[in-house]
Order: C-alpha cells, then structure tokens, then sequence
C-alpha cells in the first residue's frame, strides 16, 4: 500500500482539494494495517482515473483511495458471456483484452478511460441507453469493501436494497473490487454507421424519435452557437456492430483482421494552453464541422473513431485554458420537448461557448436510486469555467430541467446544490437511510457528497 498527499482535481480542472491518496490491493485494505488504521474523521472515497468532471473523487483532508488491480483481474466466461473483472481495471484495458476475444463492454461512455468500479457507482451510460439500459442493468455481481472492513459478495437478488443503492451511488455504500456483468458478441472491430446533417433541433428530435428503434446506437452532435432558423442545426450519428457480411461489403480489407484492437493516442496537450474554446473559435468550428460532414453517409468507423473519438487525443481538457470548465447534463421527459427547446435557444442566445454539446434519448430505468437515466431527451454541453453569468445561466437551467421533471447527472456535477439533487431524485432519502446502515460511522465520503449533503 502506498501514501502520497496529492492535490486532486475532477475532469473538468476546477476546484481542486488535497487528500491523501492510496493506492492498494482490496485484500491490502481490508488487512489490520489497512483502510480501518488510514482512515480518519475525513473518511475515504475511491478513485478511478478522475474522469467525473467534478468533486465526486476528491476528498479534501481525508483519504481517496485508488484500487490496484489483482493478479488475475479480467476472467471471461465465454459460455455464459460473462466477464468478471476488478473493480479498478480500465474500460481501455479491458476492451483490449476482450475485443480480440470477440466481445464489446454492453455499455460505454465517450471515453475508454474509467474504471469498471466507476462505471457501477456513475451507472454510466451510453448511445446505446434507448436500447440497452445502463452500465447497472447489465450486472450480476458485485464485490464490495464495506465501511467495516469486510468484504461483501451480493446481487440483485441476494441484498437488492443495497444493490441498487450502489449502482449510482457514487461510491458511497461502498468501495466495488470487482464487478461480473453481461457482454455483447461482437463480429469484428467496426461499426457500421449512418451519419447526416440535420438542419435545426425540431428536425432533429424527429428524425431520432422515428429512426433510434432502428440502431442500437444513437447520438447527435448540436451547434449550440447557431441561432433562428438554424438552431439546434446537428449531426446525427446512428450505428450498429459491424459483422463480417458488413465488412465484406464496405470494407473488404478489414476482414482479414476484423478483430484486432489498438488504438492509438496522440501526445498529450501540454500545461500552460490558453483557452482556445472562446465562442469565435467554437462558432468556428462548429461551422466547419457541419459543413464537412455529408448531408447522409453510409459506411463503417472503428470502435475507437464512433465511441471514443476524444481518447485519441491526451489531456483534451487543457484547451480550455487553466480555469477548466464545468460539464453540464440533463435530462427531461419525452413530454418536455418545449423545454428542450427553450434551454437550447436560451444557451445559443446567452453566447457560452460550449464545443462538445450531445443530444441523446434516454430509455428505461435501471432502478437505482440515484441512477441519473430516466426516459426522456438528454443534454451534454462543456462550458469554460469562471465566464461572467455562466452560474446565473446555469441556475436558470436547473429551473426549466426541474420544473419540467428532470434531473442532473452527479458524475458530471460541479454546481448543483443539495435542493436541484432533493428536487430531482424522488428517492433520495430511501437511499440514504440504506448507505447509513451499510455505512453507519460514515467511512465513505467525498467532497461531492458534503457539498450536495449526500450523507
């Protein structure tokens, strides 16, 4: 086990805290010279590779723990389809190891690099949600580090109160050393996709809602810059798995080697880049991004250039200068898509620059408490940190999301308050009465957590 006092920040480079940062074994925690004798009046919270945006993996003045896997860490079932793997292994190493095998991760987000223990405590989701659910929905097992010191096994079925009060849970029932979840057989390392340029935001919610059925995979990039008849202008990606007829097909040379996975990362922005992203810049590229893009194509893209196009590119936040930025996500009902549109022309008349914006439709639940995906429309948008009436924009936002009955995604959170989480999860306080019996002395702690008066 080892120590270090670190400064730590989220994704987003805002609001760093200093902890004490451990890295160890799960067996090394729960030893006698373990988690029990580091942890003090701070308590602890687990680290993965600090890709939420905000404070939910820091621990100012206490401990964050970052798990090291075991020797053994990825063990696939291929019967069953089954893969158990630890909980601090990496979607990046483990897509390495299973895409070769001829399997993909059931869900993924925008990047490959989060844990598998983060992926269950962000019950994070993908552009496959309309079709399959969230990360939580496909898990059978997890093993838990409690506030005790011991080491839990359970299921859904086994304990389901403390089940689906982890999956979401920020990690606060808990540390998870190990997860087994459901793969998806997959024929080759491509997709095939149908990508086009929509013209404004109400052709747009159209064409996904009559179209996603379609797809297991579905997103839309959004110009939040441009304004009247073009708001709202996208592109929408929608995709499948490629199999070998596919590449037959449109890609004959990759039959060869349909499942060969490496992909590469290209060096790293360096420290010291000043904002790039200001509204001249984004407006900029917004305009060349759409332009470029064909008004329908067909055809096929890697694993890594559909789902994780910004992992080619290392330490990305650095473009937006020293402040950072703030990664803003909700989601409305289906019913609300007069709030929808209201927010989008609220953010393009308000003059925030926000470079990445994506627009997804969300399915069903998965039944955690605190799970942040619920059916409806869902908004992603980075916006620089520290811009004059940024927190008055986005205040207002948090009005028009709740009113319409919506929530906000903790693992992207660095401004909500306790009353926009109180307001948008309905069965927070069930959640809390669970992780204070599993964590009775409050051992599980982040700064995220006291801010938003979680425990």
């Amino acid at each position: 086990m080892k120590t270090e006092q670190r400064a730590l920040t989220g994704w987003g480079r805002t609001a760093p805290t200093v902890g004490t940062l451990v890295r160890a074994t799960a067996d090394e925690l729960s030893s006698d010279a373990g988690l029990s004798a580091t942890v003090g009046a701070r308590g602890a919270i687990a680290r993965g590779l600090g890709r939420s945006y905000g404070d939910s993996a820091q621990n100012g003045g206490g401990v964050v723990v970052k798990l090291v896997p075991g020797a053994d860490p990825i063990r696939v079932d291929h019967d069953a389809g089954l893969a158990h793997v630890d909980g601090g292994v990496s979607l990046d190493v483990l897509l390495r190891e299973i895409v070769p095998q001829g399997w993909f991760v059931p869900v993924t987000p925008g990047t490959r690099f989060v844990t598998v223990g983060g992926s269950v405590a962000s019950d994070i989701h993908g552009k496959n949600h309309h079709a399959d659910g969230s990360f939580g929905a496909h898990c059978t097992r997890l093993g838990m580090l409690m506030a005790d010191g011991s080491h839990r096994s359970i299921t859904p079925g086994s304990d389901p109160d403390l089940w689906w009060a982890t999956i979401g849970g920020m990690g606060l029932t808990g540390l998870i050393t190990d997860v087994t979840f459901r793969m998806i057989p997959i024929e080759s390392r491509h997709c095939v996709v149908d990508t086009e340029r929509v013209p404004n935001l109400d052709a747009l919610l159209e064409k996904m809602e009559t179209s996603d059925h379609l797809y297991r995979y579905s997103v839309a990039w959004i110009d939040l810059v441009a304004t009247g008849k073009h708001l709202g202008r996208s592109v929408l990606s929608m995709g499948n798995h490629a199999s070998l007829d596919d590449l037959r097909e449109l890609r004959p040379k990759a039959v060869d080697n349909p499942l060969d996975f490496d992909p590469t990362t290209f060096p790293d922005v360096p420290n010291g880049v000043p904002n790039v992203l200001n509204r001249l810049a984004v407006r900029a590229f917004n305009e060349l991004w759409y332009r470029k893009t064909p008004k329908q194509h067909h055809g096929t893209e890697s694993l890594t250039g559909f789902f994780h196009p910004l992992d080619m590119v290392g330490q990305w936040t650095r473009l937006y200068g020293s402040g950072g930025f703030l990664q803003y996500q909700f989601v409305v009902p289906f019913d609300a898509v007069d709030t929808m549109r209201t927010i989008v022309a609220r953010i393009a008349a308000e003059g925030h620059a926000s470079f990445l914006a994506v627009l997804k439709r969300f399915g069903a639940q998965s039944g955690g408490f605190l799970s942040f995906p619920t059916p409806g429309w869902t908004l992603a948008l980075d916006l620089p940190a520290g811009v004059a009436g940024l927190g008055r924009l986005l205040t207002e936002l948090d009005e028009l999301v709740l009113g319409a009955g919506g929530r906000h995604y903790l693992a992207k959170d660095a401004f909500a308050t306790p009353e926009v989480v109180r307001r948008g999860y309905p069965q927070l306080a069930e959640w809390k009465k669970i992780r204070n019996a599993a964590d009775p002395t409050g051992v599980w702690v982040s700064d995220q957590a006291r801010r938003l008066e979680l425990v």
